[in-house]
């Protein structure tokens, strides 16, 4: 139990053995997180280390050309593997290609230091199940340092989801990639190195490693929070062209919430989509094929200036402020208890006792209204996603 300082008058034992007589109530917000999440800072402590090495090694040996090529290959040559392969194609499944250049996607992706496909695309699935509710793994609602590094860091979500990626998980190949994943980013250092030296090393690997994994991290997080809504999802995407720019087309997060099977997330011509660009280069010679696109009805469909309900948003302001009704109960209580302190002891505890049946009164009854509030707009957003299907508007 906190300590609340007794003034003066007041006996301290006295008074902490009255305020013990009250029970205290266990208040839960949405979205706090369990006791089972938290970040193994011991298993983490590699991670932070790359870091460190990477900024102190670039200092030592600096930059060289040769270095700087390998610093753009390993950001945004690996960062292709992530989002064509990882994500569009084993999370998404969005185009179809052989089990040759299946295998060439996961060997790209392993060597990003990001885990194996099965695992990446697994979690990436889930995540889509349960996007920016309790249940999701990354949700910025959260914590946006949790959505954006910390699960990763978290002891639970080290297992690949294997119900998630059964389709995938059949391949002997992608589970000995997942298995053994650790051995890719060591051949992709051995061969910087042997390409550029020690500049080649820290600068062109170790840092541009760094730099890939917030490049990709701040898809989860940042992309939920900074950008423009178009269209209506049951979550809190947004579209973001700087995001887009540096990630190769994964900015345009709020298309692809609205159409997760599709390749293309920049539904438009000036949205720039580098991946889909390479994608569809890569189909005119037959390497993959079936490359999913939205239709003009998918894309006009669901426009949130068109007046259709933004439940993703609604949602999240609701969650917000509950956290707030729920984070404010002990410390308003408290505050108070210590603003009456200076009375006896025994009036002390009674004024408590009033004061926390009032709140989880009034708590209660703007927990049920919430809920009831959730309900109505969930129900209005189905209403209006079914109302769309039965005009021809979506896919189904």
């Amino acid at each position: 139990m906190p300590h609340i300082p007794p003034t003066s008058g007041t006996d301290e034992h006295e008074l902490d053995g009255a305020l013990a007589t009250v029970a205290r109530p266990v208040v839960r917000a949405p979205y706090d997180r369990g006791p089972d999440e938290k970040m193994n800072v011991k298993a983490s402590i590699p991670f932070w280390a790359l870091h460190v090495l990477a900024v102190a090694g670039t200092l030592w040996f600096g930059i060289t050309p040769k270095a700087l090529l390998v610093f753009v290959l390993m950001v945004w040559g690996r960062v292709w593997f992530i989002t064509a392969g990882y994500h569009r194609y084993f999370a998404h499944r969005s185009y179809r290609t052989s089990r040759a250049f299946q295998l060439f996607l996961a060997v790209g992706g392993a060597t990003c230091a990001q885990k194996g496909p099965l695992w990446w695309a697994g979690h990436h699935r889930e995540h889509h199940r349960t996007s920016d509710t309790e249940l999701d793994i990354h949700s910025p609602l959260r914590g946006f340092w949790w959505s954006h590094v910390g699960w990763i860091l978290c002891d639970k979500y080290d297992e690949i989801p294997v119900e998630r990626i059964r389709d995938f998980h059949k391949f002997p190949e992608l589970r000995w990639i997942d298995k053994h994943n650790g051995l890719f980013p060591w051949a992709a250092a051995i061969a910087s190195f042997a390409f550029a030296g020690w500049s080649g090393l820290f600068f062109g690997f170790l840092l541009g490693t760094v730099v890939l994994w917030h490049n990709t991290f701040i898809v989860n997080s940042l992309a939920h929070v900074f950008g423009r809504r178009r269209y209506a999802t049951d979550d809190t995407s947004r579209n973001s062209f700087l995001i887009a720019l540096t990630t190769l087309g994964e900015g345009w997060h709020n298309n692809h919430h609205h159409l997760q099977s599709s390749a293309r997330n920049g539904f438009y011509w000036w949205e720039i989509d580098v991946t889909y660009y390479v994608l569809k280069g890569l189909s005119w010679v037959g390497i993959v094929k079936d490359l999913k696109v939205p239709s003009k009805a998918v894309r006009a469909a669901d426009h949130i200036a068109d007046g259709n309900f933004d439940v993703g948003m609604f949602r999240a302001h609701t969650a917000r402020a509950q956290a707030t009704v729920a984070h404010s109960h002990v410390s308003s209580l408290h505050a108070r208890v210590a603003d009456s302190a200076s009375a006896a002891a025994v009036a002390v505890a009674d004024r408590r006792a009033a004061l926390a049946e009032a709140i989880e009164s009034r708590k209660a009854a703007l927990d049920e209204l919430v809920q009831s509030s959730m309900a109505t707009a969930e129900d209005l957003a189905r209403t209006n996603r079914v109302g769309n299907r039965e005009l021809g508007l979506l896919d189904t």
